[in-house]
């Protein structure tokens, strides 16, 4: 089975880059649901992820951050806490199952290092289960 099968392409993903505020990307976050968003750079690298727990120790480190004040600070003063693997769109499916494991996604990149898209731990579960019954 080739990963390209899973991808659910850049196009169709919630994306952040660094220069977004703490608040549009609460705003965002909250408005789609997510608990982790893929960070970008602005030429289309994948940098990182954020998550709500990154975020939530980045207000609780900084006792004059409010959301009022949200827009003040950007993303890229937010440390990331986790390092989400990223996987080749040629790599094989046991390398992109090891990283969803721990991951609610997997970033996937192109052989110029560049985000394509994302492979959710969820569609790799059902793909699996359909398998099995």
């Amino acid at each position: 089975m080739k990963i390209a099968f899973f991808l659910l392409p850049k196009i169709e993903v919630v994306c952040l880059t660094p220069h977004f505020t703490l608040r549009q990307t609460l705003e965002k976050m909250e408005h789609h649901r997510y608990t982790a968003v893929p960070i970008l750079n602005d030429n289309g690298s994948y940098h990182g992820t954020v998550t709500e727990g990154d975020l939530l120790w980045f207000f609780k480190n900084n006792e004059e951050l409010s959301f009022e004040n949200a827009h003040r600070h950007t993303l890229s003063e937010v440390t990331l806490r986790l390092s989400n693997q990223t996987v080749q769109i040629d790599s094989n499916m046991e390398d992109l199952i090891r990283i969803a494991k721990v991951q609610n996604f997997v970033p996937v990149i192109d052989d110029m290092d560049k985000f394509i898209g994302i492979v959710r731990r969820s569609d790799i579960i059902e793909y699996c289960a359909g398998k099995m019954f």
